[in-house]
């Protein structure tokens, strides 16, 4: 029967990017479960799909009997041969079944298997897609914003952003295009779920290698990442061709390449950092932007210890601890970081507590020559030196090596809390003198408030002197009485022509005497 049913399932494998045998085969159980629900289970059913000639048939496959007690699995000799003429008795004849004949509900079920096929298989088609995927970006929309994550739309299918993978400082609105890393792919009963991150350090890994060509190229390869997305990131690169510098690569020209991810990301903060297999070096790097004076590897604890200028401390820990923290993620050892200061205060604590071997209990004359000729002075060059080592030396056995051992646990045991104790001590020293400093800080400070209260009050009382002092006063008119006397005196002597006529008389006298002469 022609019924353009494979047609359509043609165009909805061309839709859905399906496989067209994948459809057939979901029609033909579809049908078949059709039939089944009609003839029952007992039924010797045939489904014949013709893609070429675009038919389908549905056959039932009957036993030929003399009488038919079951008409679902046995037919009659006669009706039989009019189908073929040379079948006969306890033969079988195929009969077609017209699909009109299944009823609504068969035919339904029937679509319903359909359309479960393809989902099923559109499911595992995009799995696959995606499961080929992990480890790549993968760009989106916004779709929605739930509490238990962002719901970006991918086109064929959804992913999801968790909060926990979500950059804390960024906000998303609905239509936002979205750039994330793909994590994993989890299979569910609603189909596959798509886990995406932008908090993921392989995130930050594959946008330098988008954005840097010589990344991309594995010129300059990144050797290490720590992150604390949001905040800040360290980057360790290694440039394999000595004539590109990793640093400037992946910083750009005035910095355009670095600001591309810095943008991307939010604004989070970046260090690149150069690789170096020396961990010493590797690791004074990983502190930038702190300047490290020194820096001691402990490879028998897998740390490192760094010593600082004490103005440099406070940086080269970082806020919160995030700078050390990531140096430590980044280079992978466990970093101790000290200030100048108090690694000088250590060194003469350690020092002060260098105890010889020959001190050692158990240890004779002999033992603490031999002992020192293999390298071991002092006591503590001995601890955590293996047995082994220890039988090198000359005139140590088994036995021996097992007591040195022992001795060395118990001296330095005993070491350890002296250590302590000269460190308490040179604590409690410091706190006192910065008590002392801080009460002569105080005593200057009283002083000069008491200095400045003295002259505070002289000022004060020069002004009331100075009050005392000022003519206009209650005495002001005796003041003025004895300016009108002077005034008055001034006046009396306004007779001026008595004296001006006693001194013409005297002038006369005195021609007079100069004639008798």
């Amino acid at each position: 029967m022609n019924t353009g049913v494979l047609e359509a399932l043609r165009r909805v494998a061309r839709t859905k990017q399906l496989d067209n045998d994948i459809l057939v085969d979901a029609l033909e159980a579809g049908i078949l479960s059709a039939a089944r629900k009609k003839f029952g289970p007992a039924a010797d059913i045939q489904v014949t799909i013709d893609e070429e000639n675009d038919t389908l048939g549905v056959f039932l496959n009957k036993v030929v009997v003399e009488v038919p007690e079951d008409g679902t699995i046995e037919l009659d000799i006669e009706e039989a041969q009019e189908i073929d003429p040379s079948v006969e008795l306890g033969g079988t004849v195929l009969v077609e079944v017209p699909l009109d004949e299944f009823g609504r509900n068969a035919i339904q079920a029937a679509k319903q298997i359909v359309v479960q096929r393809v989902r099923e298989a559109e499911r595992e088609q995009i799995y696959d897609e995606f499961q080929d995927r992990i480890g790549d970006i993968i760009t989106g929309d916004v779709q929605q914003i739930e509490r238990s994550g962002i719901i970006v739309n991918l086109g064929r299918t959804e992913a999801v952003l968790p909060p926990r993978e979500q950059i804390r400082r960024e906000r998303y609105r609905q239509g936002d295009r979205i750039r994330a890393y793909l994590v994993s792919v989890e299979k569910t009963t609603k189909g596959p779920q798509i886990i995406l991150s932008r908090t993921h350090p392989n995130f930050l890994k594959k946008l330098f290698r988008m954005e840097v060509p010589e990344i991309y190229d594995s010129v300059v390869e990144i050797m290490a990442i720590a992150r604390e997305a949001g905040g800040r990131s360290k980057v360790a690169v290694v440039s394999h061709d000595e004539r590109v510098d990793p640093v400037g690569a992946c910083v750009g020209v005035k910095g355009s390449r670095i600001q591309t991810i810095v943008r991307e990301l939010a604004g989070e903060k970046i260090d690149i950092v150069p690789w170096n297999l020396d961990p010493s070096v590797f690791v004074g790097r990983a502190l930038n932007p702190a300047k490290v004076s020194k820096a001691v590897v402990n490879d028998s604890d897998h740390s490192v210890r760094v010593i600082v200028p004490d103005d440099q401390l406070s940086l080269a820990i970082g806020r919160g601890g995030q700078n050390a923290r990531l140096a430590a993620k980044l280079t992978g050892w466990k970093i101790d970081i000290v200030g100048e200061k108090e690694h000088a205060r250590d060194l003469e604590v350690a020092m002060a507590q260098r105890v010889p071997v020959s001190e050692l209990p158990g240890v004779g004359p002999k033992l603490a020559d031999a002992l020192s000729l293999a390298g071991y002075r002092h006591v503590q060059d001995l601890d955590g030196v293996e047995t082994e080592a220890l039988l090198l030396v000359a005139g140590v056995g088994e036995k021996t090596a097992e007591k040195i051992s022992i001795a060395v646990a118990a001296v330095l045991e005993v070491l350890e809390d002296e250590k302590q104790s000269l460190i308490r001590g040179m604590e409690e020293r410091a706190r006192a003198e910065a008590m002392e400093a801080e009460l002569a800080r105080n005593n200057d400070v009283d002083e000069d408030d008491s200095a400045e209260l003295d002259d505070t009050l002289e000022t004060e009382e020069a002004g009331e002197v100075a009050e005392d002092a000022d003519p206009s006063d209650e005495e002001e008119p005796e003041d003025t009485q004895s300016d009108e006397e002077a005034s008055e005196g001034t006046e009396g002597d306004e007779e001026e022509p008595e004296d001006a006529q006693s001194d013409e008389e005297a002038s006369e006298t005195t021609a007079g005497n100069e004639d008798e002469h």
